[in-house]
């Protein structure tokens, strides 16, 4: 059934009126997946079925701030660039979800999707809704990725072990060697964040087998989000670690997104970790990812290109207008031996418009009438190291490196947005992809990104470079 239909003659109406308002937006963008109207958040079900790739996401269509139960929004593509808009694919509509249908995932069995996703409750009465007044159960979905054939919950409130919050969320599922695994994202009563893990033979009746991860590490007060995979024979885990403080350069956002490179015991079903906890991106915009695998093999992750709870700090003006937030690029995740490793997609290349190319013995400043724009993909080889080195785009966003540090910095168009920063002893390549009010940063093919939303005046669109040394500079600008 069509869960629009479910939807009012006044709210269809209005959101009609709404969508028709918000496509003459300038901060629209144009090759960012993002909600027609209201608001979007957490990537949720990500999965390639029968070629079709889908995309479905946390979505409240009238309500720009998130101010109401969250359905789950749909997209597919059969190339990762074009996307069709589909029907709602999930409503809080049931005593299980009556306050949200929250985050999760999808794993393909039997010619079907399965999806697991956290249906939220909130009791009325005096409740802080963390310790008290809150219920979140495991539910599973059989579909065909567009219809509904079963919908049950597979781990109610009360099953889950004792010490917790009543946050426990995020279902990722995974298989492994005949048997499925479902890890979820816990907070204690203590406010230690920790990773659940239950078994399954059916992916319908689940038994629990203890804290995955955490049971001798501390990093905040609730990990959300969690994701578990294996690339190149390396056991990774990813997470979203709430209540971190910042240090230096690292943990600059409220909200934290990462990774553990680690060994998991299988017979204990325990993630031991090997690495310290490494940021996937250094931006203001960047939380909540979730990978999966496509028929190609391919391990693709997209983020949240948004964060929770940022203001006073920055906010997004986009919400007077009806809309706000959207999903980062698809990336490709490779491993190096050291860390992962954040590329775009060939498929991207579609988008190209006409190729430009400069080759620079750079002693001062470089601009060219043509070396500008608001939607482009830009590409700079550093041929000779050098101490230092800006690139100013858009209004006042400005990228630098001094030899030894490399920041994103905004001005007014960051709307609070200000700077971030990373250590980084070498820098080889620039990779840029500028959306009318985004942009992403890719460094040393993939070894760090910086994602951030900007809003700048039109008309602003110069692209300049100061500093010394040899560069090799690309720009498409893309079709809009």
């Amino acid at each position: 059934m069509d869960l629009c239909a479910k939807e009012t003659d006044q709210e269809l109406e209005k959101q009609a009126e709404l969508k028709a308002k918000i496509a003459q937006d300038d901060w629209r963008l144009h090759f960012h997946l993002m909600p027609e109207t209201g608001w979007m958040n957490d990537p949720n079900g990500l999965c390639q079925f029968n070629g079709v790739y889908h995309f479905y996401h946390q979505y409240v269509p009238l309500n720009p701030e998130g101010k109401a139960a969250p359905h789950w929004g749909h997209k597919t593509s059969t190339n990762l660039v074009d996307f069709k808009e589909e029907a709602i694919f999930l409503s809080p509509e049931h005593s299980y979800d009556r306050n949200g249908v929250y985050s999760g995932s999808a794993i393909v069995k039997d010619d079907r999707i399965h999806f697991f996703y956290t249906g939220n409750v909130k009791k009325e009465g005096d409740h802080d809704y963390t310790f008290s007044g809150r219920e979140q159960h495991t539910v599973h979905v059989i579909s065909d990725g567009y219809s509904i054939e079963k919908q049950e919950v597979v781990i109610p409130h009360e099953a889950y072990p004792a010490g917790f919050t009543d946050h426990i969320r995020d279902p990722k599922v995974f298989e492994k060697e005949g048997h499925y695994y479902l890890i979820l994202g816990a907070r204690t009563r203590e406010s230690e964040g920790k990773i659940l893990i239950y078994q399954s033979e059916d992916l319908s009746q689940w038994r629990y087998r203890g804290i995955f991860f955490g049971d001798d590490y501390s990093l905040g007060y609730m990990w959300e989000c969690p994701d578990f995979f294996q690339l190149d024979g390396q056991d990774i885990l990813l997470f979203s670690p709430q209540g971190v403080d910042p240090q230096a350069y690292a943990f600059n956002n409220l909200y934290q997104s990462g990774y553990l490179l680690g060994e998991v015991d299988w017979e204990n079903l325990k993630f031991k970790p090997t690495s310290e906890f490494i940021e996937l991106d250094w931006g203001f915009d960047f939380y909540a990812p979730q990978t999966f695998l496509d028929q190609k093999g391919r391990r693709l992750l997209w983020g949240w290109m948004g964060l929770g709870d940022t203001s006073p700090e920055y906010s997004n003006p986009t919400v007077s207008r009806g809309w706000q937030h959207a999903a980062t690029l698809p990336r490709e995740l490779r491993f190096n031996g050291q860390r992962l490793l954040q590329q775009p997609l060939p498929e991207q290349q579609k988008l190209r418009g006409r190729h430009l190319s400069w080759n620079v013995e750079l002693k001062d400043t470089f601009a060219a009438p043509e070396l500008a724009g608001e939607v482009y993909e830009l590409q700079v080889e550093l041929t000779q190291q050098r101490e230092k080195l800006q690139i100013r785009l858009r209004q006042d966003t400005t990228l630098s490196y001094d030899g030894q540090t490399f920041s994103l910095s905004h001005g007014p168009s960051g709307y609070g947005r200000k700077k971030r920063s990373i250590q980084l002893p070498e820098l080889r390549q620039i990779h840029v992809f500028m959306d009318t009010s985004s942009i992403e940063v890719f460094l040393n093919d993939g070894e760090y990104t910086f994602t951030s939303r900007l809003y700048p005046q039109k008309e602003q669109n110069q692209i300049v470079f100061s500093g010394a040394g040899n560069l090799a500079i690309q720009l498409w600008p893309f079709s809009t």
